[in-house]
């Protein structure tokens, strides 16, 4: 664990030392920015009850405006993690070191989840907005952040891997993007399939995940769906290292 932390270290400090890192935290709130701004016009010309009836719960999950910068996001954000390191010739050397590939992976993954609670430590102030113009039931927001971290960390350890497989960022950021949007677009089918296959797609969807976080309903099924898919994810990116130890 100790080299795991090591590496999470060194590769926080390569996060905010980029200016790719600030452009993408910018580029983030004014999308963050943009969708609280549309939901709290949509509900200006409605009183707040508090709890689930105000603006955060339509702003965790209530639109498409939540998803679609995560599909976009989430990429340019992992694409770096194991690809640069590639690119940049970098990799061997660190596979090279007394560092399994597990200490490397973790390490690699708790700087990018971190990087991204990060991310969503400027949105509180929408809470407090919020708050003072309505009541805001604390455990629902509780609720909604946890479902924004469950969600994280299933993406970022897609991101994880598929940064783990590509030869080069771009590459690491386009299949990232991919399967981000398969995953997206299967749980949609929810709304159009029947009986057992609907119970199905609704089990994987992250928009239903999150609109239920979003009411402070926490579904201990959805937890162990993104908790068992990140943890697969992470599992096979120390496999797809170990290989190229073998291979290198």
């Amino acid at each position: 664990m100790r080299a795991a932390w090591a590496i999470c270290k060194r590769e926080l400090r390569s996060f905010f030392v980029s200016p790719v890192a600030y452009a993408l935290l910018v580029s983030w709130l004014l999308c963050c920015g943009g969708n609280f701004g549309f939901v709290a016009n949509i509900y200006s010309s409605q009183p707040a009850m508090g709890g689930s009836d105000n603006p955060l719960t339509m702003f965790f999950g209530g639109t498409l405006l939540f998803f679609l910068p995560l599909l976009v996001f989430v990429p340019i954000m992992t694409m770096r993690l194991l690809a640069q390191e590639r690119s940049d010739g970098t990799l061997e050397a660190l596979l090279t070191a007394p560092v399994s590939e597990r200490a490397v992976v973790l390490g690699k993954y708790a700087a990018a989840m971190i990087f991204w609670a990060a991310l969503w430590v400027p949105t509180l102030i929408y809470v407090w907005i919020t708050s003072r113009f309505g009541d805001v039931d604390l455990g629902v927001v509780a609720a909604s952040y946890l479902g924004v971290m469950a969600v994280g960390a299933f993406y970022v350890a897609i991101g994880l891997l598929m940064s783990a497989l590509a030869p080069n960022q771009v590459v690491a950021a386009t299949l990232t993007f991919l399967v981000l949007v398969l995953l997206f677009g299967l749980g949609i089918f929810q709304f159009m399939a029947f009986d057992l296959t609907r119970d199905v797609f609704s089990y994987i969807s992250i928009w239903t995940h999150m609109q239920d976080f979003a009411k402070g309903v926490v579904d201990t099924r959805a937890l162990l769906f993104d908790m068992s898919a990140a943890a697969l994810m992470v599992f096979l990116a120390v496999r797809a290292l170990e290989w190229r130890r073998l291979t290198s």
